[in-house]
């Protein structure tokens, strides 16, 4: 094939990729590739594995000089200017070192500013959005605020990794259930709640059968929970039983996520957990579930584990934060499984989990 064409299908190529993804995974590269052969079976090439090889690289090194292109002008991509060398720590000044770009399947994850507007011209949004948050009935305008920030919002967490108190602080419009449920949409363009819902309610069936055949260590702690587990039971308490199941099943402890404690405990020490509180007078069903990252309160009043594991996962996504390591099976399973979010790869535990409820 003659080489202006093969360059003229890698510029289109990687004008539309992206503005999917600014770095796609390997995986994402390969499914591109085996479109583009599938769809013109002229393009294959001999000697290469499904003649897939060479465009494969092709599109891998020209992402790498598109990005590289982009770099240079005036106008800043968010995404790429974030990775450039000027931007890194001298001892992470290496092309290919600690690059930003998205792990959770992020659709939106450093976004270009809104046309016509500059990182102060947001800023004034954002300390105009202090003040409203002091007001009430007005839901909406916070709303539009949050949703024209988002951008300054972004570039903020992603690049300067602020503390969660701090980030609190700058942004406490942020730190509402409505507003937590839109950034995730905003991010990942997912419904969170419908969407996480819907999944565990669909699945339920089969997690309950394969937790009762569950035997060893992890069978003795989710049999207990189990027998809990009746046609009178409220749909929360059924979804909070089968959350707290699917820990253990998946080789971790719930204790890991879910705190139990008494209203007056102290709670500082909490890198994040999900604090389920129950007064003196009744122990069974709690007074509150509240989210707690690095020792802060971030929300309260959340109505149940399962509803607190949601909200704690739109959480993560904005403020880019990683998973917990020892739940790590968990909240693959709650991203990959109930929101659907980057299915293709999975841990060995998740994979396994997800064949058997495919059966």
């Amino acid at each position: 094939m003659d080489a202006s064409v093969k360059s003229a299908i890698m510029q289109d190529l990687s004008k539309v990729i992206f503005s999917y993804s600014a770095y796609p995974s390997s995986q994402q590269i390969l499914s591109v590739a085996e479109a583009l052969v599938a769809k013109f079976p002229c393009l294959k090439e001999a000697g290469s594995f499904a003649g897939l090889y060479g465009w494969q690289q092709r599109i891998k090194n020209k992402m790498h000089n598109y990005r590289a292109k982009l770099k240079s002008r005036k106008y800043a991509y968010p995404e790429i200017e974030v990775n450039s060398l000027k931007r890194k720590h001298p001892t992470d000044a290496g092309p290919s070192k600690n690059v930003k770009k998205p792990k959770k399947a992020e659709v939106n994850y450093l976004p270009p500013h809104p046309v016509g507007e500059r990182q102060d011209t947001l800023e004034k949004e954002r300390l105009e959005l202090l003040d409203e948050v002091k007001k009430k009935n007005n839901a909406k305008l916070i709303a539009n605020k949050m949703s024209k920030t988002f951008s300054s919002r972004r570039v903020e967490v992603v690049t300067l990794s602020p503390s969660v108190s701090v980030f609190k602080e700058r942004w406490p419009a942020l730190f509402s259930e409505a507003q937590i449920k839109e950034e995730f949409c905003r991010i990942t363009t997912v419904p969170l709640e419908e969407t996480f819902m819907l999944k565990l309610d669909g699945y339920t069936p089969g997690l309950l059968q394969l937790m009762r055949a569950k035997g060893g260590a992890a069978g003795s702690k989710i049999r207990p929970l189990l027998d809990t587990v009746n046609d009178s039971q409220s749909i929360e308490k059924k979804r909070d039983v089968v959350v707290c199941c699917l820990i253990e099943y998946l080789g971790e402890r719930q204790e890991d996520l879910f705190h139990d404690c008494q209203e007056c405990e102290d709670l500082t020490d909490k890198t994040m957990k999900v604090i389920v509180m129950h007064s003196v007078m009744a122990e069974e069903d709690p007074s509150d579930v509240c989210i707690v990252i690095e020792g802060n309160t971030v929300m309260e009043g959340c109505g149940s584990r399962t509803k607190a594991c949601i909200l704690l996962m739109g959480l993560i996504y904005a403020l880019n934060l990683e998973y917990p390591k020892q739940l790590k099976n968990t909240f693959e399973a709650f991203q990959k499984l109930f929101l659907e979010l980057d299915g293709a790869k999975l841990l060995k535990k998740v994979h396994s989990l997800k064949n058997k409820l495919m059966q």
